[in-house]
Protein backbone atom coordinates (compact mmCIF):
# COMPACT_ATOMS: atom_id res chain seq x y z
CA UNK A 1 0.00 0.00 0.00
CA UNK A 2 1.21 3.50 -0.80
CA UNK A 3 -0.46 6.74 0.22
CA UNK A 4 0.34 10.21 -1.05
CA UNK A 5 -0.02 13.65 0.49
CA UNK A 6 0.64 16.78 -1.54
CA UNK A 7 2.10 19.69 0.43
CA UNK A 8 2.75 23.19 -0.94
CA UNK A 9 4.53 25.96 1.00
CA UNK A 10 4.77 29.57 -0.12
CA UNK A 11 6.96 32.19 1.55
CA UNK A 12 9.39 32.16 4.44
CA UNK A 13 9.06 30.14 7.62
CA UNK A 14 7.43 32.65 9.95
CA UNK A 15 5.20 34.44 7.45
CA UNK A 16 4.59 31.80 4.81
CA UNK A 17 1.72 29.40 4.53
CA UNK A 18 0.94 26.07 3.03
CA UNK A 19 -1.78 23.76 1.80
CA UNK A 20 -2.12 20.01 2.31
CA UNK A 21 -4.15 17.67 0.12
CA UNK A 22 -4.67 13.95 0.55
CA UNK A 23 -4.87 11.23 -2.07
CA UNK A 24 -8.14 10.02 -0.55
CA UNK A 25 -9.77 13.44 -0.74
CA UNK A 26 -10.35 13.44 3.02
CA UNK A 27 -8.86 16.93 2.95
CA UNK A 28 -8.17 19.21 0.02
CA UNK A 29 -6.08 22.38 0.30
CA UNK A 30 -6.13 22.31 4.11
CA UNK A 31 -4.23 25.38 5.33
CA UNK A 32 -1.22 25.25 7.62
CA UNK A 33 1.33 27.86 8.68
CA UNK A 34 3.61 28.97 11.49
CA UNK A 35 0.60 30.63 13.08
CA UNK A 36 -1.61 27.53 12.85
CA UNK A 37 1.25 25.50 14.28
CA UNK A 38 2.44 27.69 17.15
CA UNK A 39 0.11 30.64 17.75
CA UNK A 40 -3.39 29.23 17.29
CA UNK A 41 -4.28 27.27 20.43
CA UNK A 42 -7.92 26.67 19.42
CA UNK A 43 -6.81 25.13 16.10
CA UNK A 44 -9.51 26.82 14.04
CA UNK A 45 -7.25 28.47 11.47
CA UNK A 46 -5.86 25.24 10.02
CA UNK A 47 -3.88 22.16 10.88
CA UNK A 48 -0.25 21.44 11.66
CA UNK A 49 2.03 18.40 11.36
CA UNK A 50 1.70 17.55 15.06
CA UNK A 51 -2.10 17.44 14.86
CA UNK A 52 -1.89 15.11 11.87
CA UNK A 53 0.55 12.81 13.70
CA UNK A 54 -1.77 12.65 16.73
CA UNK A 55 -4.72 11.88 14.43
CA UNK A 56 -2.77 9.15 12.63
CA UNK A 57 -1.81 7.50 15.93
CA UNK A 58 -5.33 7.66 17.41
CA UNK A 59 -6.93 6.24 14.27
CA UNK A 60 -4.36 3.50 13.85
CA UNK A 61 -4.50 2.59 17.53
CA UNK A 62 -8.31 2.24 17.49
CA UNK A 63 -8.14 -0.04 14.48
CA UNK A 64 -5.32 -2.14 15.97
CA UNK A 65 -7.12 -2.44 19.30
CA UNK A 66 -10.30 -3.64 17.59
CA UNK A 67 -8.31 -6.40 15.85
CA UNK A 68 -6.49 -7.38 19.06
CA UNK A 69 -9.82 -7.56 20.90
CA UNK A 70 -11.28 -9.72 18.11
CA UNK A 71 -8.27 -12.06 18.26
CA UNK A 72 -8.97 -12.48 22.00
CA UNK A 73 -12.65 -13.26 21.30
CA UNK A 74 -14.05 -9.88 22.32
CA UNK A 75 -16.31 -7.76 20.11
CA UNK A 76 -15.89 -4.04 20.75
CA UNK A 77 -18.98 -1.91 20.27
CA UNK A 78 -17.14 1.42 20.36
CA UNK A 79 -13.57 2.62 20.90
CA UNK A 80 -13.00 6.34 21.43
CA UNK A 81 -9.46 7.71 21.74
CA UNK A 82 -8.26 11.24 22.45
CA UNK A 83 -4.60 11.79 21.52
CA UNK A 84 -2.76 14.70 23.13
CA UNK A 85 0.63 15.44 21.61
CA UNK A 86 3.25 17.37 23.59
CA UNK A 87 5.65 19.45 21.46
CA UNK A 88 8.52 21.10 23.36
CA UNK A 89 11.78 22.67 22.28
CA UNK A 90 11.26 21.75 18.63
CA UNK A 91 10.53 18.09 19.30
CA UNK A 92 7.53 15.81 19.76
CA UNK A 93 8.15 14.63 23.32
CA UNK A 94 5.12 12.44 23.97
CA UNK A 95 1.62 11.49 22.92
CA UNK A 96 -0.94 10.58 25.54
CA UNK A 97 -3.80 8.32 24.47
CA UNK A 98 -6.98 8.43 26.53
CA UNK A 99 -9.07 5.42 25.48
CA UNK A 100 -12.67 4.78 26.42
CA UNK A 101 -14.41 1.73 25.03
CA UNK A 102 -17.52 -0.34 25.23
CA UNK A 103 -16.53 -4.00 25.08
CA UNK A 104 -19.00 -6.58 26.44
CA UNK A 105 -17.75 -9.33 28.73
CA UNK A 106 -14.22 -8.01 29.28
CA UNK A 107 -12.62 -7.04 32.58
CA UNK A 108 -10.86 -3.72 33.07
CA UNK A 109 -7.58 -5.56 33.63
CA UNK A 110 -7.84 -7.55 30.40
CA UNK A 111 -8.84 -4.42 28.48
CA UNK A 112 -5.77 -2.52 29.73
CA UNK A 113 -3.55 -5.51 28.85
CA UNK A 114 -4.88 -5.60 25.28
CA UNK A 115 -4.68 -1.81 24.96
CA UNK A 116 -0.99 -1.92 25.93
CA UNK A 117 -0.38 -4.72 23.43
CA UNK A 118 -2.10 -2.64 20.75
CA UNK A 119 0.01 0.41 21.58
CA UNK A 120 3.19 -1.64 21.22
CA UNK A 121 2.13 -3.22 17.91
CA UNK A 122 0.31 -0.34 16.21
CA UNK A 123 2.09 0.43 12.89
CA UNK A 124 2.10 4.18 13.58
CA UNK A 125 3.49 3.71 17.12
CA UNK A 126 6.41 1.88 15.56
CA UNK A 127 7.54 4.86 13.50
CA UNK A 128 7.24 7.49 16.23
CA UNK A 129 10.30 8.52 18.18
CA UNK A 130 8.53 9.68 21.33
CA UNK A 131 7.00 8.32 24.50
CA UNK A 132 3.46 7.01 24.04
CA UNK A 133 1.39 6.88 27.21
CA UNK A 134 -2.13 5.59 27.64
CA UNK A 135 -5.05 5.49 30.00
CA UNK A 136 -7.68 2.91 29.09
CA UNK A 137 -11.10 2.55 30.64
CA UNK A 138 -14.36 0.84 29.86
CA UNK A 139 -17.58 2.75 29.38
Amino acid sequence: MKRKIHAVWTGDGANGSGLLSSQSGAFENMPYSFKTRFENEDGKLGTNPEELIAAALAGCFNMKLSFVLNESNFSPEKISTDATLLFEDGKVVSIHLDIKASVPEITQEKFVELALESKTNCPISGVLNCEIQLDASLL
